[in-house]
C-alpha cells in the first residue's frame, strides 16, 4: 500500500491524473468507466493478478501503455506480459523510475491520465 501511495503522489506531482486502486475489482471498474493513457499495476492483486488486469485494459483500449511490476523476475510472467505488449519490471524500483519509464512509453496526451 505504501508503494501505491508513493506512486500516486509521484505521478500527480508530475501532472498526471491518477486513479489509485488497491484491488483488481476496483481497477477493472475504473478501466471500464474512464479513459486512461496507461495502466501501472503490481502483479499481486489478491485473488487475481496484475497481468489479468492488463489483459482487461488491452481489450478495452489496445493502444494503452501497460507496465506490470513484480517482486520476482519470473520468466513465465515476463513472457505473458510481453505477449500482451506490456513492460515487465522487477522491484525494487522507485516511483521516479516508474514515472520515467511510463512517460517514455506513454503517448503525449493533452491531459495526462493514468491508472495505478
Amino acid at each position: 500500500m505504501a508503494l501505491l501511495e508513493a506512486l500516486a503522489r509521484s505521478f500527480r506531482e508530475a501532472g498526471w491524473r491518477v486513479v489509485a486502486c488497491s484491488t483488481f475489482e476496483d481497477g477493472r471498474q475504473a478501466l471500464r468507466t474512464q479513459r486512461f493513457a496507461g495502466l501501472l499495476t503490481d502483479v499481486r492483486l489478491g485473488a487475481f493478478n496484475g497481468l489479468q488486469l492488463a489483459v482487461v485494459a488491452r481489450d478495452l483500449r489496445p493502444d494503452m501503455t501497460l507496465i506490470v511490476y513484480s517482486g520476482f523476475d519470473d520468466p513465465v510472467l515476463r513472457a505473458e506480459a510481453e505477449h500482451i505488449h506490456a513492460v515487465y519490471v522487477v522491484k525494487p524500483i522507485s516511483p521516479a523510475q516508474l514515472l520515467h519509464l511510463f512517460e517514455a512509453k506513454a503517448e503525449a496526451p493533452e491531459s495526462k491520465e493514468a491508472s495505478s
